[in-house]
């Protein structure tokens, strides 16, 4: 059960909320969650502790997301390069994921709170046996949940995820030519026969990670940085960037707070209403 405190906090973020909700707000918002290690080597703690302290700093900031009416939340929680690190870390970042995961698939998770759906983008087959195990039960489990939704990229990287999609689509277009070949419809209908043969950006979208989700409108890389390191580059060709500088496990609600409220500064409608209210005066 909830303590009051906890329940006057929400009611607080609940009229903050409803404020920020005058102006447009961002149905996808994208998070880089940079400087779980840093988090621990400035604390002298061993390493794993900055990513458990970068997990409830999730938990938190989806628990915001949600309540502020944003759809869709991206997280970037393992690339492909992130391999090269030492062994044994990989090997316990993927054990952390695993029970991380387990967690939100409990009776008593955020994920059954918010009928959330899980979505892992990435290629999978670079986990270790027990965490896809874990992924693929995720996603199953959630499939039919119609509340938001949780897209998380790991052993991903977005040049690994253009050329799977250039991948499947060649390998989509060559079985339909085999079919249409097989039917002797390339003498019949030559024309049809070619542009058919041909993949256009559509064939090449509808095999993406992210296909059927719309693009982020805020992207935030939090330490600081301001590189994509090689996270959604096609989808977030029109987002709103942001590197604010905490360390991702010190990342807050005021931070999310005032990540909104410079995306409505610079969303299209408010700088076409400002404007227009200038040639008024």
């Amino acid at each position: 059960m909830p303590t009051f405190f906890e329940k006057l906090c929400y009611m607080v973020r609940r009229c903050i909320f409803s404020v920020l909700s005058i102006g447009p707000m961002p149905n996808h918002i994208a998070f880089i969650m940079d400087g779980n290690r840093r988090y621990a080597n400035k604390r002298s703690l061993e390493r794993g502790t900055g990513h458990r302290a970068g997990f409830s700093a999730l938990i938190s900031i989806l628990r915001y997301c949600y309540e502020m009416g944003v759809k869709y939340v991206t997280i970037y929680a393992f690339s492909i390069d992130n391999f090269k690190r030492k062994p044994e870390e990989v090997q316990s970042t993927m054990d952390l994921m695993k029970e991380k995961i387990d967690e939100l698939l409990k009776e008593e998770s955020f994920v059954n709170e918010y009928e959330v759906r899980l979505n892992f983008w990435g290629n999978l087959n670079l986990l270790n046996d027990p965490l896809r195990f874990s992924v693929e039960k995720a996603m199953r489990s959630t499939f039919h949940n119609t509340g938001p939704v949780l897209n998380v990229c790991v052993a991903y990287t977005s040049t690994d995820e253009i050329a799977h999609a250039i991948e499947m689509s060649c390998h989509e277009k060559r079985d339909l030519m085999k079919e249409l070949h097989a039917c002797g419809c390339k003498n019949d209908f030559f024309e049809e026969y070619h542009m058919q043969s041909v993949i256009s950006v559509v064939d090449f979208e509808r095999h993406l990670y992210t296909s059927g989700c719309p693009d982020p409108d805020i992207v935030i890389r939090t330490s600081g940085e301001t590189r994509l390191s090689n996270f959604l580059l096609l989808q977030s060709s029109f987002s709103h960037l942001q590197n604010p500088t905490p360390l991702w496990p010190d990342f807050s609600f005021s931070h999310l707070l005032w990540a909104i409220l410079k995306y409505q500064r610079g969303h299209p409608y408010l700088q076409e209403r400002s404007r227009r209210s200038k040639k008024m005066e």
